[in-house]
């Protein structure tokens, strides 16, 4: 039981504290790789993945949560959370940021709670995955309960081109 708790993320603990519902899946890895490669390594499809982007507005951070196989619309997601623009911070701001690491890096729990939105094509899954809040950890879950772990709301901020 002890090692069960030991393996327990800041996420999976508010998860917990929520009574909120989630399978984790675990996978080996010692460095960052994309999502693309985690969601080939389970065997999971593309679209129910999701990976979590830190952004910069001119006072603030944003959060943003999109599929794995999908690119930022820079410009919606300014409008989304009434922004001029936005820009992705540097990878070795992340930590500092979120208390979370590149490839680890989840909505929920995060140090500070950033104004934070989920593309609206999570609100057509049963459920959607996203990083447990460490490398080789993700979580499954439903796209409300996201949002309510996250303090989130949908918006639609991926490129259609």
């Amino acid at each position: 039981m002890s090692k069960l708790k030991e393996t327990k993320t800041n996420a999976m603990r508010i998860l917990e504290s929520m009574k909120i519902p989630y399978t984790q899946y675990t996978y080996e890895c010692d460095e960052f790789i994309d999502a693309l490669q985690i969601a080939d390594q389970l065997g999971l499809p593309y679209e129910k993945v999701y990976k979590t982007l830190v952004t910069r507005g001119a006072h603030n951070y944003f959060v943003f949560v999109i599929p794995i196989h999908r690119e930022l619309d820079l410009k919606a997601a300014a409008r989304s959370v009434g922004e001029k623009s936005v820009e992705m911070i540097h990878v070795k701001e992340i930590n500092s940021v979120t208390g979370y690491i590149r490839g680890g890096c989840t909505a929920i729990g995060m140090k500070k709670q950033y104004v934070t939105r989920v593309d609206v094509s999570a609100q057509g899954q049963a459920t959607v995955i996203v990083s447990g809040g460490r490398i080789g950890s993700q979580i499954e879950l439903a796209p409300d309960h996201l949002l309510s772990a996250s303090g989130a709301a949908y918006a639609d901020i991926v490129r259609h081109d």
